[in-house]
This record gives structure tokens, sequence and C-alpha cells, in this order.
């Protein structure tokens, strides 16, 4: 019998599995595919953003649900253990713009390599099989039920991710795991997703801009604001920006709209002082014509458009009101926002185990006696850089100890 099966071989079950194992207990990691973290060797565009290094205050303001919940597990497991726990591992570590950690590889392989690596030289059991149900009596967890039979276990750990990447084994079988033993599920919705927009994307498709500012507001309510890079595409916008300001719409983009500052470092009497320059050198030209130093190509028609400003006005005869009006076209490019792309193109799957339900010290089930849980199962997400990665360290370590304690 195993002291304790891990459903899930992602980030929170390699973690969870591995430091159980060091431990001196037997564990059984039940993974469906053929390899290990599928989802982990893909984050970060294959680079992997193991953390954000920043203090836990700090942290706790990038999560959008439940920070109270996490706060217990992230003070013993911060982000600076993180970092060290990695690089003890072999897997040297880079702080990049944000406070963004990578491996210094900058491959997402080497992080989950190591962590399976860990796992296995501590003699964790790998097997190839799905989870079907967690099997209990009066006393709690006595075993998981797969299609191969029932697996007798003393404790199980159910970090079987979200709906999000579905090709990555993302099935949401842990929320059905956990509904069947009486577990609340708040209904998975997209987090860290692109945004769809009005036509004006498909016509800027392909163009990225970095050093922006995104401001997206509901009516007139600020939602989210931030500077970072951002990316049109034919269906509206993507892009890092653009996937923390997701986060923060709660599932609903009904009355949004994103405004794009493509000068945030220079205030609008800064920006006139440009304008003007530009125009002296090219005084002699069509308006349409004399923006090349200060746009890119693809903007500029868009951009005359919106200023109201005849594309073939002589610079030479603008008008001090209708530089404000390109200045303000500049300085709040307006983007109506039309809906959240599918919950199978999210980063991550906001929603999930009620954590009203959970032990926040322990991640034990309030219902079930010797059940866990880690990772992006629970309803726990937060904005793009690193966090949401760190839940599944510090959840997962929160687990491992609990489970070690209790012996």
């Amino acid at each position: 019998m195993d002291d304790v099966i891990v459903i899930g071989g992602g980030a929170a079950g390699l973690m969870c599995a591995a430091g159980l194992a060091g431990r001196g207990l037997a564990v059984t990691v039940l993974e469906p595919n053929m390899r290990t973290g599928r989802k982990l060797r893909i984050t970060g565009k294959g680079r992997c953003n193991v953390t954000n290094a920043c203090e836990p205050r700090e942290f706790l303001d990038g999560v959008m649900r439940n920070p109270k919940f996490l706060k217990s597990a992230l003070y013993a497991f911060p982000p600076s253990a993180t970092t060290a726990f990695f690089e003890s591992l072999g897997v040297p570590l880079k702080t990049e713009r944000g406070n963004r950690v990578f491996p210094v590889s900058d491959r997402a392989d080497d992080v989950a390599d190591a962590l399976e690596r860990w796992a296995r030289e501590g003699g964790v059991r790998f097997l190839c099989r799905r989870a079907l149900a967690v099997a209990q009596n009066q006393a709690g967890v006595t075993g998981v039920e797969t299609a191969e039979g029932l697996l007798p276990c003393r404790a199980a750990v159910l970090c079987t991710g979200g709906l999000s990447y579905p090709a990555t084994g993302s099935t949401g079988d842990g929320y059905r795991i956990a509904a069947a033993l009486g577990h609340r599920i708040v209904p998975p919705r997209a987090s860290l997703v692109p945004l769809e927009g009005e036509e004006v994307c498909r016509q800027l498709q392909g163009l990225s801009l970095r050093n922006v500012t995104l401001s997206v507001y509901r009516g007139e309510r600020l939602l989210f604001r931030e500077l970072g890079e951002l990316l049109f595409t034919h269906f509206g916008l993507s892009g890092p920006l653009t996937l923390s300001a997701s986060a923060c719409l709660g599932g609903d983009a009904s009355g949004c709209r994103g405004e794009v500052d493509l000068k945030p470092g220079l205030t609008a009497e800064k920006l006139d002082e440009r304008i003007l320059r530009d125009f002296g050198r090219n005084k002699n030209r069509y308006f349409r014509n004399a923006l090349d130093d200060l746009l890119p190509q693809k903007l500029i028609p868009v951009v005359v458009s919106r200023s109201g400003i005849p594309g073939e006005t002589p610079v030479n005869g603008i008008t001090r009101t209708q530089r404000r009006c390109l200045g303000e076209a500049i300085k709040r490019f307006s983007v109506a926002i039309t809906g959240l792309r599918p919950l199978e193109e999210a980063i991550i799957t906001a929603g999930g185990v009620d954590v009203g339900q959970v032990d926040p010290r322990t991640m034990a089930s309030r219902l079930v006696p010797v059940l866990y849980f880690a990772g992006e199962i629970l309803d726990l997400d937060a904005c793009t850089g690193g966090y949401n990665l760190q839940i599944a360290w510090s959840t997962a370590n929160a687990a491992v100890r609990s489970i070690v304690s209790e012996g």
C-alpha cells in the first residue's frame, strides 16, 4: 500500500510527490500523459516563468482570487524559497523585467526534468493511468479507483490542474472527483486569456507594441492599468498586458474598453512639443506622411483617421486644436473589448475547488480526512509573471508538510 497517491503529474503534483518521497514516504503519481509536466513545459512560451521575485506581501497583491487563503502557504514557502529550491536542483535562475524569474537556459524542460528527476531519485513510482474516483470510508481516503482497479493508499493529493490547454491533459477530472466527494466547485472560467476586440484589431494584426500602457475600463470605472507589451491579432488583443488585464474582468467583458497610451513616457504637453518638432522637419509634407518617426507604420492610417485631421492636410496648416486631437488619439488609443477568448486558450483556469472547504495551512479537505489539494484545481488565480506557478509550489509544499506531520 502507498502512503500517498498524488493524482496529477504537473507542477504541483511533481513538487508534492518528490517532497513526500524525500521524507521517506511511499508515493505513487497517477498521470495519464506519457510525459509529466506537459503544461509546465510550455509555460512562458517554453521558458517557464517559475516565480516572481517579490516579497510575500507584494505577491498577494497580484492574486486575483482568495489571496487571504493563500497567505499562510505563501509565507511558509515564498518566492525566495522557490528560487533557492530550483537552484539546489541544479537549475540556475535569472530575474528579468517585472521580477519575472526564469531558468538561465530559457528552457522550461529543464525545470520539469529537474522535478521529475528529483522525484524518481526519491523513489516515486509513476503510473500512466487516469484516476476515476477517490475511495473513502468514515476514517477518510482508502484508495484511488482507476480503470485497472483500486490502488490502496493512506492519503491522496488532487493536483489535476484546471481546464485550460486541454491538449496537455487538463480535462477537469479533478473537479469531478472532488465534487463526488462533496466539495463545491466554483464554476471554472478563463483567466490570463486573450481578449476579443473591435474590427480595428484585425486591421492592425501582427503589430506588437512595447513599453505602452494599457488601461481597461468598464464604463468609467478603471479595472486595470499597467505598462508592458501588447499584441494586436485578427480577433483582438493578446500579449502579456492583455493576459494580466483579463484576470481583472471577472470572466465578463461586457461594457469594457481598452485604452492604449502609445507614448506613456511623454505628458500631453511633451508629446505636443515632440509633434511640433516632427512637423518642423516635415513642414512641406502632407500630414499622413509626417508621422513616420512617431508611430509604427501600421498605426499611422488608424491614428490619422482617429485624429479627425484629413490626411492630405499640409503639416504647416495644422492648428493647435488639431494637434491636441492628434495627441488624444495617441495617448488614448481606444479599443472596444467584445469578449474573452475560450477557456481552452487560457493560460490559467479561474474557479475550482471552493477554498472555504480546504484548510489554508495544510491544504487538507475539511470534508474528507487525509484528502489534500494543491495547484490550479483550487479556486486561486493570479496575474501573469510567475505568480500562478508560485501558487502551485506553495500549496504543494503546504500539503507535504501537513502529510509528513500527520505521520
